[in-house]
Parts: structure tokens; sequence; C-alpha cells
């Protein structure tokens, strides 16, 4: 039987602000995303059940229809039922979850845009990668940045993406406690309640507003590939209504902040908070600082770093 081994790198969230409410009843985002290189690796390989059977090895990740990664192989079974007819039978996702559950780093997103590479190659559609984004657009907000990874200014809803220069190698600690989850749409229901009268109330404010951010410090800091000014503008609007909510996240926040992190921030809608490094040798002394202070069982720490690749294939 066929097979891929897929890399799905989670992300993280160098910008996020939140322009105005959309007529679908999402909300207009400009953000910077980035892929760092905490993983899960997904295998897809074709059976003859003509099934969809999906494994993982972690209790709270659904191996039903409610997980991404179901959702991608039923969507790619529909929209090429022809040529899935022809190659006959099934297929099997195993997922080897290493990316916190429920943790704003995009786990589910980056699992479900690995099924659509692996069946594309699978199936040999020879689907370019955009084409493989416009998919991923139907599944999640997230799902088409994870197709490619990298650095990228995503506006709309989050699909609509433009490279930024690769961030390489900038090393990161990364913190979750695995007893906090927060929801999503909780985080935006909630800014919305409590921010929502500061809106912008038209397409063409979100675009000026958009192109203040393409000009403005925290991209030219990636241009330059100068880490302080980088740490100095990082910004994500959902910080505002989860911090006072979660407060131990603000204490991590806090955290980093006084064992010397050049910049902190909570990634997504929490409550996984990230740290910038300048040296791997600092990051590895502060996980254990922060280990230290907290002295918390249910605290995860993780040293990465920041990477380009988006999902990465190797034939089994």
């Amino acid at each position: 039987m066929s097979a891929y081994l897929l890399t799905a790198p989670a992300k993280i969230n160098l910008y996020l602000e939140i322009l105005g409410d959309r007529p679908d009843g999402f909300h207009e985002l400009v953000m910077v995303m980035q892929t760092i290189g905490l993983y899960d690796r997904i295998e897809v390989r074709q059976n003859r059940s003509g099934d969809i059977n999906l494994y993982c090895q972690h209790p709270e990740v659904p191996l039903t229809a409610s997980n991404i990664a179901y959702r991608a192989a039923q969507l790619m079974m529909t929209r090429f039922a022809d040529i899935y007819a022809r190659v006959g039978g099934g297929v099997d996702i195993t997922i080897e979850k290493n990316i916190p559950v429920a943790a704003g780093l995009a786990g589910g997103s980056t699992d479900g845009a690995a099924v659509l590479v692996g069946l594309n190659l699978l199936w040999d559609l020879g689907l370019t990668q955009p084409e493989l984004q416009t998919l991923a657009a139907e599944l999640g907000s997230d799902v088409p940045f994870c197709i490619g990874g990298g650095t990228v200014i995503a506006t709309g809803r989050g699909e609509i993406l433009d490279p930024l220069p690769d961030l390489d190698g900038i090393p990161i600690v990364l913190a979750k406690y695995n007893n906090i989850a927060v929801s999503t749409p909780w985080a935006y229901q909630t800014y919305r309640a409590q921010f929502g009268e500061h809106y912008l109330q038209d397409a063409a404010s979100w675009d000026a507003r958009i192109t203040q951010i393409h000009s403005g410090g925290l991209i030219k800091a990636i241009q330059q590939k100068n880490i302080q000014a980088i740490a100095h503008e990082l910004h994500n609007d959902l910080e505002k209504v989860v911090l006072p909510a979660f407060p131990q996240v603000q204490q991590l926040r806090d955290c980093f902040t006084k064992h010397g992190a050049i910049g902190t921030m909570m990634s997504g809608s929490g409550p996984s908070v990230f740290a910038l490094c300048e040296t791997f040798a600092q990051a590895q002394a502060l996980k254990v600082q922060v280990a230290q202070e907290l002295n918390d069982p249910a605290l995860d720490l993780w040293v990465t770093h920041i990477a380009s690749p988006g999902i990465q294939a190797d034939f089994r």
C-alpha cells in the first residue's frame, strides 16, 4: 500500500489585530503568522476498506468528523470522487500528536493541511500550492497558511496570504498549562462584546489599516531580521480578554519577561505563550528559570525555533 509521512508544524502569531465584523460572520483580521519547529507527524496511507480511519495516541484528539484531518479527507474524496473511485479503497490517517491541543498553535489546522498535501501526492492529483490553499480555506481560517508556512501577513479571516522574508532559526521558548483551554469562539465573541464599538466599519478602512501595517515597524523589523525590534512590535488584541480571564497565562507572560525574554506574547486565542530569545543557551536557561519559579506540574515548556517550511512530505 502506498503511504506518505508528513511533518505538520505549529504556528505562532507575531501580530494579531481585529479590524471589524465581516458580512459572513467572521472577523476581519490582520496577522503576522509564523511556523515554528514543533510539529506533528501524519501518516496518510491507502487502504481497501473504502473508509476514513483516523488514529491518534493523544486522548483529547477526536477521531471523528469533528477533527479537521478527517474533514480534509472527506473534502478530497468528495471533490475528486472520480479519481478516488479509480484508485479504490479508503485512507488510514495516523497522527503522532506533539503540538499541544487547544493551544492557539493551529495544531488541528496543520493536521488538516497535512492530509490535503498527503492525498494530493497519494492520488497523484497534481494540485499546486495555491489550489491546495483554496481547498484548505473551506476547512478553516488557519489551514491555508499551514500548507506553505513561513512568515506571512494574513488578512481576511486569515486565508489571504502575503509572504514575508523568512526568519529561520530564532530561538523561542513555548509554554502552555495543560489544564487550561481557551475557546477561540469565546475569545472573539468576548472581544466583540467589549471592544466592538471601536471596530472599523467598512472595507476601505480595513484596507487603509492593512496598508499601514505593511509599512509599519514589525514588517520593517522582519525585513531586517532585527530580533530586538520584532520583540518590541509583538501585538495580540485577544490578550485584552484572555489574560484577565486566565490569570495564570498573565503570570506566565510576566515570568518570561522577568527572566530576560526579549519579547513574549500569547499566540492566537491562547493559552500558549511564547518568548523570543537571542540564543539557544538563553532559551534553555529561560525554560529552566520559569519552570523553577512557577513550579507547576501542569506547565509544559518547550525550546524550539522559528522555522520556514510548511507541510513536508516523504514517500514511504
